[in-house]
This record gives structure tokens, sequence and C-alpha cells, in this order.
């Protein structure tokens, strides 16, 4: 049991107070003021410190492409075939990898993990806890999703060696082959024919069935609204990646009832898909009543930069609130785990940080990152 004691508390559901937050058996114990605590528990004294739920990324590669090895830890695109729905991103993970402890030194305590995007359908993802030897021990949610990809980079790698997909067009094509191929055989399922085993149809029965959403990586607006009239022709749930040019159609996305994730506004243009990359884009977004996350699509910009990058929204017109939701509350819903991460709340999973100033304010730091209840980062013992 452990006890946080008068700190000013951003529960990430839209208050500010002080207050006290107990932790219990993993859990959020109570919140607000508490006085007792049992003679075994341990009280931290937050005074003059902010609480707040810890950070959610959500579009990360951390630990399927390892930083600073090289092709050794490139464990992130399956290249063998441009349609790969039938691997997993969780047998591809090192738990060990840097980025790991990167995300608990500035806060950041869930992330989703998935394939690259060089395959038009890249394979599902999985929703993990930062801390941990043990991948099948960090998983909150899997699989989390299916990863599609649209535009330059599934283009890019296959036409370059003269295979299929070349154009857009036949991006678009195979992915719709492959789910009229998991509709047909989600249809003989229904009507109690036994299938011939094949796995990746039988994870892209998953989407059809909307037990998980295809998250379509997509930069340029015209294959956002690729996507979307994909969506609207299979009928699965969507979250749109990246969405660089979501800006210019923020209305029409806004029509079709999906979440976002915007990023990584802080990396440069590095192609050509890139050109209206801004921070302008989850501002307008977010008026048009599109649901906002931010992401630093680690490790393309690194996994420590999460708060930078929320900081540098609300520097260019975001509202704090939205910002501040982007990286906590909306991101655990973009995840489909706001049941257990977020937000402060009682009976929420134990996943608190503590800073030593307003984590908006660039000057903060990570003092202490508790990760259901244990204590996995402590600033004052680093040498």
């Amino acid at each position: 049991m452990l006890l946080i004691k008068n700190g000013m508390l951003m529960t990430g559901t839209g208050t500010i107070y002080k207050g006290d937050v107990l932790l219990d058996q993993g859990k959020i114990a109570g919140i607000g003021e508490i006085s007792d605590l049992p003679e075994t528990g341990t009280v931290l004294d937050a005074e003059g410190k902010f609480v707040t739920p810890g950070l959610i990324d959500v579009h990360t590669h951390l630990g399927i492409h390892e930083e600073g090895i090289g092709p050794a830890g490139h464990d992130y695109n399956e290249t063998s075939d441009p349609v790969t729905p039938y691997v997993r991103a969780i047998d591809g993970i090192n738990p060990n990898e840097q980025g790991f402890e990167d995300a608990r030194k500035a806060g950041v305590t869930t992330v989703q993990v998935m394939p690259g995007s060089a395959n038009v359908i890249g394979g599902e993802m999985v929703v993990l806890k930062t801390a941990g030897t043990v991948i099948d021990q960090m998983v909150i949610r899997n699989p989390s999703g299916m990863k599609a990809a649209f535009g330059e980079n599934p283009k890019r790698f296959y036409g370059g060696k003269g295979k299929a997909p070349v154009t857009r067009m036949g991006i678009a094509a195979l992915f719709r082959k492959e789910m009229k191929a998991a509709q047909h055989a989600l249809k003989k399922l229904e009507q109690g024919e036994e299938l011939t085993p094949d796995l990746g149809t039988e994870q892209l029965i998953k989407v059809l069935k909307k037990e998980i959403p295809i998250r379509a990586h997509a930069h340029r607006a015209d294959d956002i609204a690729t996507i979307l009239r994909l969506a609207r022709e299979f009928g699965f749930d969507l979250t749109i990646e990246h969405c660089t040019e979501g800006h210019q159609i923020a209305s029409y996305i806004a029509e079709h009832d999906v979440r976002v994730s915007v990023g990584p506004t802080l990396s440069t243009r590095s192609k050509i898909e890139l050109a209206d990359k801004g921070w302008h884009t989850l501002k307008e977004l977010n008026e048009a009543g599109v649901p906002v996350s931010i992401t630093t699509d680690h490790p393309v910009v690194g996994i420590d930069s999460l708060i930078l990058s929320a900081i540098s929204a609300v520097k260019h017109g975001l509202d704090l609130e939205t910002a501040w939701l982007a990286i906590t509350l909306n991101a655990a819903k973009h995840l489909g785990v706001e049941d257990r991460v977020g937000s402060l709340e009682k009976g929420k999973d134990a996943d608190v940080v503590i800073w030593d100033g307003d984590p908006f304010d660039a000057r903060s730091m990570v003092e202490t990152t508790i990760i259901n209840g244990t204590i996995v980062y402590d600033r004052s013992k680093e040498k």
C-alpha cells in the first residue's frame, strides 16, 4: 500500500486540485483527502509537486524497432510479402530494449506497439505497460488492432521491387482483396462450414467482427479518404494513424466517428507526404470534433519526447486540456483500455507519475514513475 500525499492532482478527467492518492494491490484505492494508512504502508510526500496518471503513447515501435543496432534490431516489417495479417507484434518485442527505460523515465507507462508501414496489411499490434521483463506479463490488450498502410511507404517499398503494389490503386486493391476473402470466410463460418486453416484470414475475421479495429497509416488527405471509403464498404472499426493532412478534410473525417493519432510532429519533413506537417493539424481536427491523440512514433521521435510534443501543440494553439487528454484519457480511449488507464480514478490501474513541477513546463522533471503500484523509476536514486 502506497499513499501519495499533498500533491497537485491532474486527474486526467478535467480537474486539478490538491489531494492524496492511495494505491493498493496494483490499483487506485482512493483519491482526495486520505488520512488513514495501515502501518505496513508507505507515504510519499508530494507537497509542491504534480501527480498525474501515467502518460500513454498510442503508436510506437518500442522494442520491435530497437535503436542503435541496425538491421539486427529491425523486427517491425515482415517484408517477405506486402500482405501479412498473420504476424503479431508481440512476437518481435524485446522488453529489455533501452526505449522502455526511457519511457519510464519520461512518465510513459502505457504504449501500443505495432508493425511498421511497409506492408498494405502489416499484422496485429499490442498494448503494453512499459515495465517488465516478460512481454506476456506486460500486456493489457492483445491484440489491440490490425495494422494497415496506405500511400508512399508500401508503394515505394514494393514498387521498387517491381512487385505489387506499385500504385495507390494497387494498395487499395490488395487491401480490398484480402478483406473480401475474409468476408467470404466469415460467411462460411456463420453458416456452420469448416474452414481450411489460414491464420491471416482468421486474424482479419477479428476485424470484420469488430473485435479489433484497423489502425491505418495514412498521411495524405486522399489516402485518408481511401481508408474511410474502405471502412464504409466493409463495416470495420477504424483509427487513422499519423493523419498528417487531416486538417485539410477535418469536417469530412468528423462525419465518420473515428479517432486519430497525430504525429510524430517533432520529426522533420523526411518525405513528400509530410510537406504539410505541422501543429495546426491537431488544432483543426480538434475544432472539427475529431478525438485526437498525440504520438512520437518511437523511434522516429524518442518516446521521452511525448510530453514535449504535447507542450509544443499547446504552444501552437491547441488548448491545454485537449493536449493533456491526447496523452492520457483520450489516448486510452483510442486504444480501448480506458477502463484501466488514462486517469486517476478509483479502481483503475495504479499507474502514477510524480513531477517536480507542472508537466506543461518544459523544465519540469519526472521524479517518480509508478506502474501497477510499484515504483519503477526514482530519479533520486540515479547516479
